[in-house]
Formats: C-alpha cells, structure tokens, sequence
C-alpha cells in the first residue's frame, strides 16, 4: 500500500519508543522507505543502530551535524519526505509543535516542512489530560496536524487511561490513509460493521458472534483506495481503522439513524450483522430471576437496513453492497436476498461453525450480482477486502 512512499520518522523520547522500530518494520512492509529521526531523549530507548538496521537507513540524530547541514540538511530531510511521522510524540514535541519552537533537529524539521504531519502522542494521563496539552492539542488539529491515538489502558508508570501510543500497525493504517492517493480519491463511502446489541433489560441482550474484523478490513482497504469513509459499527471485538469517520451505535435503530445521517454517499457496504429481532418492551429495570418461573419475551422486527438504503427513491447510493452470512444453501439464499433487498451486490459467505469464518482471521465469499455468482477462494479478511474496495474502484470509474 506505501509501494514508493517516503516516510521521515521522528522517534521522540519515551518508553512508547520502542514501538517505533516495529512501526519501522511493519512501514517497510508495506513498501515505504522509512528515515528515521532519534531525539536526544529518544536514545535512551532505543539506539540510532537498531533504527538503522532496521530502515535500511542512515539515522539523523544533530542539528549541527557539519557533514549533513554542509547542503542545509534539515531542510532537504524535511521536504523530500512523503510524509513527517512523530511516534511517539512527547508531551515536550506537541508543545514544541505547538508554539513553533525549533532548538533540536526534530523541532527544527517539523518547523521546516512542507508535507503533512501525523503524530502519535504517547505519554502519562496526567500529562495528557493537563490543560496545557490540551490546548496544544487543539492549537495543533486547527494547524492541520493529523493524529491517531492516544489509546486507552495500563502505563508503564502503573496508572491506566488515555496516553498509550497507538499500536504499529494502527500507526500504518493511518499513515496509508494519509497518503491515499487512489482510485477511490474523492469519493465518499459508507460502511457498516460488527453486531448490533438489543436489550433485553439494562444488563442483558440479544447479540450475535461477529467480530466486525471483516468490516473493518473493508474500511481500511476503501480509506487507503483514497475514499472518504464513514464507518457506523456496533459493538465490535476488533478496534476500527485509522483514518476514517467513525460513528459508534449498539442498537439496529441507532444503526439505522447513523446510516441516514452518513447519506449522500458514492457508496454504501453493509458489512454489519444487525440482528434481526429485539425485544418489543425492554424492561428499564433488571428482570430478576423467580423460582420456577421464566421471563415471558415479546419480540418484534428491526429495521431492515439494507433494504432500506437499497429501495430509496432519491439519495440512494450509486453502488449498494450487502453480506450474506449463511449455513446453507449459500449461493441461492444469497441471490433470492439481493433480489429482495434490492441492493446491487451480495457478498456471501458459509459461516456454519465448522468453517470457523465468524470470527475467524480468514473468509470464503461469493460475490453476487446482476450478472452471476463468482466463488473467491480462501483468504484473509483482509485480502477478502482489499478485492472488494479494488472492484468497487472499478464499479464506480
């Protein structure tokens, strides 16, 4: 996906530093030639030999390097770079960022530069929450730096909240959806992922085994096609894409709010598991369990989101893409849906347990359309989606 791509990495000083030289590997992956910028503070974490050996590069480390800045070197690193990532980005970067400091290499290339930047933050909550980097924060998003992250969880100090660095391969997610330049470039797409959940009362509901990882892989795969992408998903195991506009929802009806609130769009995937019934009147209160007797449920329809999308009179998407998650009977059932919702393709796949696809790494599909049924062999969620969004390229062009 970063075939070509430069990518000029400032690796400040924190624990988090040691994720940079995964991040440097998963880059060079993916194509991209990673030069890697160590702090002072960052060499007590990782040493400019590892970033080297890693990147296949020379590491830049001082300003007043004579041999580099002979040819104004700070100048030349900072614009033939595709694009400037900070990871991890210090609580002292983002304030140096933010009022336009340059007393190092790191500052002095961020000051420098002509292309996009995106920053990973990585530090303590405390530092993260205190209002001076919030208002870093926000002075550095209205100067149009580009973020991911901070995540949410345990710190190395013990304390847990927001301020752990993005994971590396989230870091690349973002780093290919900011330098989508595809087929896709200027087009707007919708995308549904996950399951939903229903109440039964405040601490029960009915929910299905997706994962949304499927889902997800599609929003990443059109982002990185260059698509603008709104990603409306439930409650899903896997963490959403870097990159895209992400709407959270539990319930059908959120869903279904959420998807029209996202229209107009070039296109529409509804990737999501919506289960089909809920319960007419949850109960505000938990239903507690009585001896010998049983909870008595009513149930009623969800909205049936596809067909709804899939049957407007004006707004409709130029392209509607269901899923068809079956047991049986896979290619019938599949083409008797999209005739009934009305949609334009049908990905479906057999998710009896024995394929260990719900849930799983891996997808077998067959892609329905007007024109017949095509079986895919078995691949990964994300092959399985890098071939979906390079068809739906094709569609819309």
């Amino acid at each position: 996906m970063l075939a070509g791509k430069r990518v000029l990495l400032i690796i400040g000083g924190g624990i988090a530093a040691f994720k940079s030289l995964d991040l440097i590997r998963k880059l060079r992956e993916q194509g991209a030639q990673v030069t890697p910028v160590l702090t002072k503070a960052a060499e007590e974490f990782v040493t400019p030999l590892s970033a080297s050996a890693l990147s296949a590069q020379k590491v830049y480390r001082d300003l007043f390097d004579l041999t580099d800045e002979a040819e104004m070197g700070h100048i030349e690193l900072s614009r033939a770079a595709d694009l400037v990532v900070v990871a991890p980005a210090t609580a002292d970067l983002m304030a140096k960022m933010a009022g336009g400091l340059a007393n190092d290499l790191a500052s002095t290339l961020l000051l420098a530069t002509d292309k996009k930047v995106l920053i990973a933050p990585a530090m303590n909550v405390r530092m993260w929450e205190h209002p001076a980097t919030q208002r870093n924060l926000a002075t550095l998003k209205a100067d149009g730096i580009l973020f991911t992250g901070p995540d949410e969880g345990d710190m190395a100090c013990g304390e847990h909240g927001p301020g752990r660095m993005s994971e590396p391969l989230a870091i690349v997610d973002a780093v290919v959806a900011a330098l989508a330049d595809g087929p896709l470039k200027g087009r707007k797409l919708l995308v549904t992922s996950g399951p939903t959940h229903e109440p039964i009362d405040p601490v029960r509901y009915i929910a299905n085994r997706s994962s949304g990882a499927q889902g997800t892989a599609l929003a990443r795969a059109l982002s990185a096609l260059g698509a603008q992408v709104t990603f409306v998903t439930g409650p899903a195991d896997v963490a959403p894409p870097e990159g895209v506009q992400v709407v959270a929802v539990q319930t059908a009806d959120e869903m279904l709010d959420a998807v029209k609130a996202a229209l107009p769009v070039d296109a529409a995937v509804f990737a999501a598991a919506v289960a089909d019934w809920k319960v007419a009147s949850a109960s505000d209160n938990k239903i507690k369990k009585t001896k010998g007797g049983l909870p008595q449920l009513e149930f009623a329809e969800n909205p049936d989101i596809l067909a709804t999308v899939s049957q407007m009179k004006q707004g409709r998407p130029g392209l509607v893409v269901g899923f068809a998650a079956e047991t049986q009977d896979v290619i019938r059932n599949a083409t008797e849906k999209r005739k009934r919702k009305g949609c334009d393709w049908i990905i479906a796949n057999d998710v009896s347990p024995a394929t260990g696809i719900m849930g799983g790494d891996e997808n077998a599909v067959t892609m329905i359309s007007g024109t017949g049924a095509e079986s895919w062999p078995r691949m990964s969620k994300s092959q399985v989606a890098a071939r979906i969004a390079a068809q739906i390229a094709d569609a819309l062009a």
